[in-house]
Order: C-alpha cells, then structure tokens, then sequence
C-alpha cells in the first residue's frame, strides 16, 4: 500500500489526474452530533430554533459551504464545479442528531472529501449554535459511507 499524496521523493504532492477519464461521481458522508436527549427535548419543542436562529438550516447553508470550499481547505484536495451539495439532518435517536451530505460532481477525480466536509462543517455549526445549552456536546462518528463513479465504488 502507498499513499497517493507522497511523490517519489518521499515528498508531499497533488494526485495528478490530467489522464483519469471524466465521469460522474457522487459521495454520501455522515456526522453524528450527540447533544444530549434534554437539548434534544429542548429544540425539538422550539422547532429546532435556538438563540442563534434555526439550527438545522444554518447547518445546511454552513455545510454546503463547506463543500464549495474544500479546495481551500484541505491543501492537496483538486478545486471541483460540484453539481449537487444535498445536506439532511434528523434526529437519530433520544440524544443525537445525524447529519448526512450527499455530493455529485461530473469529473476527473471524486468528491469524498467535499461530502466528509460537508457534514463536518455543518456539525461544528451545530456544535456553535448550541454550546450555551452544554459543553457535553460531541462529534462522533464522521465518515464515508458510499461513493460511486471513477476506479472503484465503496459502501459501508
């Protein structure tokens, strides 16, 4: 096994993929925010509205502008024209919420780290807008659970 960012020198480098054939691609990626079930009751009663304003559509708009601007943020990550940022959240269970990202993209290379992004960025929107409620809000379980087109497809 090798890394594909590791040139021959051992140094770091951009996957060149002027040579990979264009097709469409798409990259489902999900988050977990685990909020507590008495914040959960707590929003849930308020409509999902906080003191910052609705909770869930600020974590979509976040998200997907985290998508666009993967480029900018993960440093060997190839600037993409996405065609689709499609952003989900609903309750998971009596004390979490999930988050799934659902990115589509016609081109040389994929898009799993614009949908890993994606329901990064809208996860940490969603911590910001609720941490005055608990700092016992955590993260969890941020991964890849599907992408299609290109060399090879994979679903968790």
């Amino acid at each position: 096994m090798s890394f594909s960012h590791i040139n021959d020198k051992h140094r770091p480098s951009m996957v060149d993929v002027s040579s990979k054939p264009v097709s469409h691609r798409t990259a489902v990626a999900e988050s977990i925010v685990r909020l507590g079930s008495e914040i959960m009751d707590k929003l849930s009663d308020q409509g999902w509205r906080g003191s910052k304003g609705p909770i869930f559509d600020t974590a979509i708009i976040a998200g997907t502008m985290g998508a666009k601007k993967t480029a900018e943020l993960i440093p060997f990550c190839h600037s993409l024209n996405l065609k689709s940022v499609k952003i989900n959240i609903e309750p998971y269970d009596e004390a979490c919420v999930r988050i799934e990202a659902t990115v589509n993209v016609t081109e040389q290379t994929g898009v799993e780290m614009e949908a890993l992004t994606a329901v990064s960025i809208a996860s940490l929107t969603m911590y910001d807008m609720c941490k005055s409620l608990s700092k016992e809000i955590s993260i969890e379980e941020t991964r890849l659970i599907h992408k299609s087109g290109g060399k090879s497809d994979y679903t968790k």
